[in-house]
């Protein structure tokens, strides 16, 4: 979430542009549509608007068309031959064009390319944006609990589902957790009324805090595994596990 909403930043200096050319060098990449309906429905459009929800980013178009586009954790947006993010933990430091999957040419001169080395993301139109829960930037203490109500599922897996919670990615449910001492495997719903305001406050606090540091990757904890491999609040053992069928990384002794 925290790399797209710098995307949504960049992708501003698109707003009021059209597009004069579309390209689509990888046909795969773009999902639920074929190639050509995208070039059809976007060439010629101007770009109105730039929003985010979760990790989608989405252009709206002048005559109402929206396009998606997502970046999975490898891709990175090129806005007139510059990127407000130089290299991403997941993806390869090499900067080549080769990895262009989309891109948007505009009528003066400027573009907007997708440069994903791993093809993890993918473009959309018309993305289904009900599909994803409230953003996690702006959820309110009742929307964590009500995303979290009734599930026996591991806590940490409920936030990484973008149909309760948009925008909560694997090291970011590492960092919130960790600051609001849960343990990831707990049953989502069992957490008390203390325990969810807690939540609810570390959510808020990780995304200011991740978001002035520069990205999910610099959190507390992602950076004490790289040190030593101990918690830096209280010098246990952090411990690794597979939760959710995601690498979590937490600690044994205040996350309970």
């Amino acid at each position: 979430m925290l790399e797209v909403e710098t995307y949504r930043r960049q992708g501003e200096a698109v707003l009021g542009r059209t597009v004069a050319h579309v390209d689509v060098p990888d046909a795969w990449y773009v999902k639920r549509s074929s190639p050509d309906e995208v070039v059809a429905a976007v060439t010629g459009r101007t770009i109105e608007g730039v929003r985010r929800i979760g990790k989608l980013l989405v252009l709206d178009l002048d005559d109402g068309t929206r396009l998606g586009l997502r970046f999975g954790m490898s891709g990175r947006l090129i806005v007139d031959g510059g990127a407000a993010i130089d290299r991403l933990q997941y993806a390869s430091g090499r900067n080549n064009p080769a990895w262009d999957r989309f891109g948007l040419r505009f009528t003066d001169g400027g573009d907007l390319r997708i440069r994903d080395p791993r093809r993890l993301g993918g473009v959309e139109l018309e993305p289904d944006e009900g599909r994803l829960g409230v953003d996690a930037a702006h959820a309110r203490l009742r929307d964590v609990e009500a995303a979290l109500r009734g599930s026996r599922a591991p806590l940490k897996a409920r936030l990484l589902d973008q149909a309760r919670v948009a925008g909560i990615g694997n090291l970011m449910a590492d960092e919130i957790l960790f600051a609001a001492g849960l343990d990831p495997a707990r049953p989502a719903g069992g957490l008390t009324a203390a325990e969810l305001r807690r939540l609810h406050r570390a959510i808020g606090r990780v995304i200011a805090e991740l978001t002035a540091r520069g990205g999910s990757h610099t959190g507390d904890v992602r950076q004490a595994m790289a040190l030593d491999g101990l918690c830096p609040r209280d010098g246990a053992a952090l411990q690794v596990r597979r939760i959710g069928g995601r690498t979590t990384v937490s600690c044994p002794v205040h996350q309970v």
